[in-house]
């Protein structure tokens, strides 16, 4: 090595993130992927609107509906979780 020259990877410590938030950064955009996944999955892949003002409207509704179903997935699951009571009782 000549002299002045540091060696390859000096300093990567100061510039890394620290493992909690690194983690916390990383489950984060897992949870973003799996939203973009499932708007895909119910009609969101091609946008048939033109403009920007149809695209806000067309992901807004997109949103809304995958909104609702995850509201009534919810709604389902504590009716199960009642009738299970019931059946217990």
């Amino acid at each position: 090595m000549t002299a002045g020259r540091e060696r390859p990877g000096a300093g990567i410590d100061d510039r890394q993130q620290p493992a909690e938030e690194f983690q916390a950064a990383r489950r984060q955009h897992s949870a973003v992927e799996s939203a973009i996944s499932a708007l895909e999955v119910h009609g969101l892949d091609k946008c048939p609107d033109h403009g920007i003002d149809g695209f806000k409207r067309y992901v807004s509704m997109a949103v809304l509906a995958r909104d609702i179903q995850k509201l009534g997935a919810e709604l389902r699951k504590q009716e199960r979780a009642v009738e299970q009571r019931k059946r217990a009782a």
